[in-house]
This record gives C-alpha cells, structure tokens and sequence, in this order.
C-alpha cells in the first residue's frame, strides 16, 4: 500500500519520525497538491452561481486543471520519496563498487529531477490560483489566497530540494542547467505569488 493510501495521520506520524522519507520534498508537493484541491474547490463553488455567469468557461477548465494538477502532485510525493530512496541505495554501495559513482549520479540526478516537477507544478497552481482569486466566488476568497500562498510555499521548498542534491553531482553541466531552471522558477513564483495577492475578486472589481 502507497502511502498516500494510508490515513492523513498515518503520513504525518511518518513525516515527523527520525526516518530521512518522507521529507522536504514530499511535503513541498502535498504543499502543491493542497493548493490545487482549493483551486478546484473555489471553482466548483463559481459555477452556476448568479453573478459569475461571465467566468462560467475559465471555471470549469480551472477545475478541470486543477484536479490534474492535485493528482500529479500527490504522485510527486511518491516519486520523491522513491528518489531519496534510491540515493540512499548508491551509497550505500561499496566505495570500491565500479558501478557506485554511474548509480550515484543517476540518482541524484532523479532527486534532482522530482523536486524540479514539483516546482513547475506549484508555478502552474500558483498561476491558476490568480484566475481564481480574480474570477472566482468572493466568499472563497480567502481559500483561493490561500491556495497561492500554499503553493508558493511548495514552490520554495521544492527548489530546496533541488539545490541539496545537485551539491554532490559531478555533472557540472547538468547541475548548471538545473540552478538555472530552478531560478527562473523562483522568479516566476515571486511575481506570481505578489500578483495573486494583489488581485480583487470579480465582484469587487465591478
């Protein structure tokens, strides 16, 4: 059984043990995964609603997106605990081990990989979160903000991440078109984050 198939409390006893997994990065992407199921909540409270008839077309494709987005973050928290876990498994091959270095880097390469979706993931449920912030029902208002800033958070965390891993990596090349993904990354999620907030709801706004 997955973890993700177990009781909420069962992966936050999990989250809180001495155990290295899951960590960071699992929580960045259930960060990211929390923020999309608010999306897709203040969506579905838009649709139908008298006054929001204008955002009928932007709400069902932002709901449509949004569950997408919860399922493949919830599969990233999976994934990241599957990478750390492989890392763990090169190292703990002999140091004599000629495969050792290959494996090594393969997996931490995978580490890197996992937590860099999971940015890119967080951006897009950070950007969505502005459509319904901005056009969404006002009375869950408060939800949508906090879906941006719950992604915002994932997106951080995520980047984290990236960066503990790519310390080890002997592909320099690798490592440096990965820092440069992850800045345009950060950038992106800070105007994005700031956008968000910024926005007044569409009733408001009228």
């Amino acid at each position: 059984m997955s973890l993700l198939q177990e009781p909420l409390s069962h992966f936050l006893e999990e989250l809180s043990s001495s155990s290295p997994a899951p960590g960071g990065g699992a929580a960045a992407a259930l960060a990211g995964a929390l923020a999309a199921g608010l999306i897709a909540m203040v969506a579905g409270l838009t649709l139908g609603k008298r006054g929001y008839e204008g955002a009928e077309e932007e709400m069902k494709e932002a709901l449509a997106e949004a569950r997408a987005l919860r399922d493949r973050l919830a599969g990233l928290i999976e994934a990241d605990i599957a990478a750390f876990e492989e890392v763990m498994a090169a190292y703990r091959l002999p140091k004599g081990d000629p495969a050792r270095p290959g494996a090594l880097e393969a997996a931490l390469k995978r580490a890197c990989a996992v937590p860099l979706e999971t940015a890119e993931q967080c951006l897009r449920a950070l950007e969505l979160s502005k459509l319904v912030i901005a056009r969404g029902n006002k009375n869950a208002k408060s939800d949508a903000r906090a879906a941006a800033a719950l992604a915002a958070a994932g997106l951080e965390a995520a980047l984290l991440n990236v960066e503990v891993n790519l310390q080890a990596m002997e592909d320099k090349e690798f490592a440096r078109e990965c820092r440069e993904r992850a800045q345009e990354l950060a950038t992106a999620g800070e105007k994005a984050k700031a956008l968000a907030m910024a926005y007044k709801g569409l009733q408001e706004a009228n």
